[in-house]
């Protein structure tokens, strides 16, 4: 690639992520999931419109794998431990059976209903089967519901994606041939053991690291603390295990540790979510070709009924016969299977391995996705306070963070006062500080206090003043010129102007 073809691939690139910056701050205030407009992003930006050219699946495989990765451990990052560890056993009940079980009768129904041959109904079906984690995250930390039930339902998005893919895989590479049940069940079972055992001994090596190393800078906390899912994620998957399992569950162990920096590292790693999902949708809106959607619209239609009107409340509701989760959460959980990014990634394995049919199964998916989170995203609000799982006037945790500085169009201003300066023995009001500077903070001899007034200040004093651009170096004159001339200082012809040594 040449400077020029680089400056124009940012330019493009640059374009695109403030397009669907844009796009997802209008979902937003309208009510609708953002990756449909990230999807229509990539539509647009496509052959059929502003002529983009993508058609490399194996690309899109790699690089969404890679974007699966990065979300869910973002999802690991924000997941609280006590929301899911009495949820794990029906989670994961839901995560293995409840899969296999919705698999069969979503088969079934594209078999009979749609004629499709059983390899291509049942890859069809494995690819629907998984439910989006950055999808049910958005929605149901917005709702005032029981932990219990959020923390069910998150769990079983987090762990579901690595049997799918699992079962995506084997069926793309069947090539007719169907493995029998045992195999299946070993295959599954060791890429969860061993995916799973990953992540948590990478992410307890990373806890352990970041406890006990100084970093030079505040930044690299963030960047360590991906990179330790990051590497759980390669790990897996270098030894044929699930690394989906393994990047959420390091992402969980890393994100429940007492760390330093935590919200730095969570407002970074939501960054990096945020991007992987746009580049991703954006990536799959490019990959489908618009004119060849309509034709999908009917199988959509009947496969995406099916699977949520009946192998979505089978499957839950025969993985939670051994638990005591009443009906009305069942009927939550059976419409909160919300898809996204996980299905449309799977539609690009079949393409690689050149599964007779498997265009169509992209075009199906693409449009299902589309049509049933219209439908499902906007209304699970309206299910949830139908049920009546949502309390009008219910608690919610308090959300504490660092606010920067400025989104609130301050400075942060520190002063020392040094022994001899004429700030010695001021009150604090006779400071005059162009408004709307205050000092907010004191520390005298290790000691902090909130100032008055008139409280006065000492030699040896550190001063925290808050204050705005316009105003900044008015007060900095200010302080410069009491520190020389004392409250006087303009009486005295003092107006502060940096002097030489000041730089």
């Amino acid at each position: 690639m040449t400077l020029p073809e680089l400056y124009v691939s940012l330019l493009i690139g640059g374009a695109v992520l403030l397009a669907s910056i844009a796009a997802a701050r209008t979902a937003h205030r309208v009510g609708l999931p953002s990756l449909l407009l990230f999807l229509a992003v990539g539509v647009v930006a496509g052959e059929d419109g502003l002529g983009l050219e993508f058609d490399d699946a194996q690309l899109a495989q790699a690089l969404g794998t890679a974007a699966l990765g990065l979300i869910l451990i973002e999802g690991g990052l924000s997941t609280r431990w006590d929301d899911v560890r009495r949820q794990l056993a029906p989670a994961s009940v839901l995560a293995t059976v409840g899969v296999a079980l919705s698999v069969v009768v979503t088969a079934t129904g594209a078999h009979f209903l749609l004629g499709m041959d059983w390899q291509l109904a049942l890859l069809l079906a494995a690819i629907v089967s998984s439910t989006d984690a950055a999808a049910v995250f958005a929605v149901l930390r917005a709702l005032p519901m029981p932990q219990k039930l959020r923390g069910l339902v998150e769990a079983e998005s987090g762990f579901n994606d690595a049997p799918t893919i699992i079962l995506v895989m084997v069926f793309s590479t069947a090539a007719g041939d169907l493995p029998g049940p045992g195999p299946l069940v070993l295959n599954l079972l060791y890429q969860l053991a061993v995916g799973g055992t990953l992540g948590v001994l990478v992410g307890f090596l990373g806890v352990a690291a970041l406890r006990h190393i100084a970093l030079p800078a505040t930044g690299l906390y963030p960047l360590a603390t991906v990179g330790f899912g990051v590497i759980a994620f390669a790990a897996a998957g270098a030894v044929n295990a699930s690394g989906i399992i393994a990047a959420y569950l390091s992402g969980m162990v890393l994100g429940n540790a007492q760390l330093p920096h935590r919200a730095a590292t969570r407002s970074f790693a939501e960054g990096v979510g945020w991007l992987a999902q746009i580049g991703l949708f954006v990536m799959l809106g490019l990959l489908v070709d618009p004119s060849e959607l309509p034709a999908a619209i009917i199988p959509a239609l009947v496969i995406g009924s099916v699977l949520l009107l009946v192998a979505r409340p089978i499957s839950v509701a025969l993985c939670l016969l051994p638990f005591p989760v009443p009906w009305r959460e069942q009927t939550f959980i059976s419409w909160a299977g919300l898809r996204g990014a996980v299905p449309i990634v799977l539609t690009t394995f079949p393409i690689v391995a050149g599964v007779a049919g498997a265009g169509e199964v992209l075009n199906i998916v693409f449009v299902l996705v589309i049509m049933f989170t219209l439908i499902q995203g906007p209304t699970l609000p309206a299910v949830a306070r139908r049920l009546g799982l949502v309390r009008t006037g219910a608690l919610r945790e308090i959300q504490v963070e660092t606010a920067p500085l400025d989104v609130l169009d301050a400075d942060l201003l520190t002063v020392g006062i040094p022994e001899g300066s004429r700030l010695h023995g001021v009150a604090v009001f006779e400071l005059r500080l162009p408004p709307p500077t205050v000092v907010t903070l004191i520390v005298r001899g290790g000691v902090t206090l909130v100032p008055d007034r008139e409280t006065v200040l000492r030699s040896g004093d550190e001063l925290l003043l808050i204050t705005t651009p316009l105003t900044r170096e008015a007060a900095e004159r200010r302080l410069r010129a009491v520190g020389r001339s004392g409250k006087l200082a303009r009486w005295h012809g003092e107006h502060g102007s940096p002097s030489v040594s000041d730089g």
